[in-house]
């Protein structure tokens, strides 16, 4: 609202204060004067002695200056009411204009951005950025055609300038020019800034950039169309889409990665298994054929029965280094087989919030150990180390369960979920026919330990509310 509109509301409610203070100070000599008048009255039927006509005389201007209150006070009524409609008239039209101007203000502040940024619609949804960048060119290329082809903003060619039809042209070309670059630049500088919080900004703040370098040159009939506007916010919202489908793509390609530098462990885990299992065969190998020379030598029922225990414990072994071998040769061609494992940390999220992830390696607790490394200040605990033959099914599964109870519903590679472990373990029934073990206290022992330590450095309150925050 300009500045003089605010002083004219404070200079009207200043009047109406004023009159009204006038009439109040009426009243009370009205008052002032009804009371003279009851004392004159008394006075005078207390007084015999006084002059009857001094005291007629008195009491005619009584009556006199009481009708020229009581008038004064009536037409003071009839301009006060008349003052209230109209300030409450200007100050209807006034609120009227700042309704408008507020609609026409573009908010730029960051912090008020992210608070009042909603759920963004795409407008395109292509598979690749490669798509967008396509788009985003031919967008830009239908740009440059309109600006070739004098489409993009015109005007009226019937000027003249010191009576030459050819330099009123010359100039109301000169002039298009002028506004279409402003206008260009006004986008550019906008959409290289555009981002989740302001997009809904950035398009008012072109659309009114437009609004008002054709107000400029409206008197020389020129404007810019609204077909080059419509490629212009085209590109704003390509550009944003852009933007986030590249995100998107950086983020898929972390989870390639990570994928990859899982399987590249659990390669090296299982040649390492295999060189294990290969040296311990061989020892007992040797162990065994060693044992078979000494009882074929051996003549004693003592010395034989003792050896014949020792070889029986060797074959025990042998047999179950036979297992363990087939077992890795089938965690090798199986790529499937692997850990669900479901974990907390209460002292980063909180109670209820849980990761339902997989691996495959051999030992699960590997994994675990690495999610819970400098990036997260306490380590998580594990609920259920569940292997399965099929373990993306199985996560996959409980994902898809808990999928409204997801933290994070834009990242799918975040998989944390706010849910009990009763829920879980239903759902891991369900879906999974072999016994599971569920922990169902979460030891966290570095988070209660601390809570310990800080109810000992600050004051109960503070304590609180580090706890509540963890």
């Amino acid at each position: 609202m300009p500045l003089r509109d605010i002083f004219r509301i404070s200079a009207l409610k200043g009047e109406l204060e004023q009159a009204q203070y006038q009439r109040t100070s009426l009243q009370t000599e009205l008052e002032l004067w009804k009371q003279k008048c009851s004392s004159l009255k008394a006075i005078l039927s207390d007084t015999e002695h006084m002059e009857y006509s001094a005291l007629k005389q008195v009491i005619n201007e009584l009556g006199l200056r009481k009708a020229e209150i009581l008038k004064e006070a009536t037409q003071l009524d009839i301009d006060l009411e008349a003052k209230q409609r109209d300030v409450s008239r200007e100050v209807a039209e006034l609120e009227q204009q700042l309704q408008s101007k507020r609609q026409e203000i573009i908010v730029q502040d960051d912090q008020i951005l992210l608070q009042t940024a909603g759920f963004y619609q795409p407008k395109y949804e292509f598979a690749n950025s490669e798509l967008y960048r396509a788009k985003l060119t031919e967008i830009r290329l239908n740009q440059e055609a309109m600006i070739k082809a004098g489409t993009a903003a015109y005007g009226s060619l019937a000027w003249t300038v010191n009576n030459s039809q050819r330099e009123g042209e010359r100039m109301t070309k000169d002039y298009a020019k002028l506004i279409l670059r402003s206008f260009n630049n006004e986008c550019d500088v906008t959409i290289m800034a555009v981002k989740y919080s302001n997009v809904e900004s950035a398009t008012k703040k072109i659309t009114k950039a437009y609004e008002v370098l054709n107000n400029l040159g409206k008197r020389m009939y020129i404007s810019i169309s609204a077909e080059y506007l419509d490629l212009k916010l085209q590109e704003l919202h390509l550009a944003y889409e852009y933007q986030v489908k590249k995100q998107e793509e950086k983020e898929e390609q972390r989870r390639v990665r990570e994928q990859m530098k899982e399987e590249a462990k659990l390669l090296r885990e299982i040649e390492e298994a295999k060189l294990k299992l290969g040296k311990e065969e061989k020892h007992f190998t040797r162990a065994l054929e060693a044992i078979e020379v000494q009882l074929a030598r051996s003549a004693g029922q003592a010395e034989r029965a003792m050896l014949e225990q020792e070889k029986a414990n060797i074959q025990q072994s042998l047999a179950q280094l036979e297992h363990d071998k087939l077992d890795i040769q089938r965690r090798e061609q199986n790529t499937r087989a692997g850990y669900v494992y479901i974990i907390s940390n209460i002292g980063s999220f909180g109670e209820n919030v849980y990761k339902i992830g997989v691996t495959r390696r051999l030992e699960p607790q590997e994994r675990v150990d690495e999610l819970g490394d400098a990036s997260v200040p306490f380590e998580f605990d594990v609920h259920a180390l569940i292997f399965s033959e099929d373990a993306p099914a199985l996560e996959n599964a409980l994902h898809k369960a808990f999928e409204h109870k997801r933290l994070n519903m834009i990242n799918r590679r975040r998989e944390f979920f706010c849910v009990t472990l009763e829920e879980i373990e239903q759902v891991v029934k369900r879906n999974f026919n072999k016994p599971v073990e569920f922990t169902d206290l979460a030891e966290a022992s570095q988070y209660r330990q601390s809570i310990v330590i800080w109810r000992r450095l600050f004051p109960q309150g503070e304590a609180q509310a580090i706890e509540v925050n963890a």
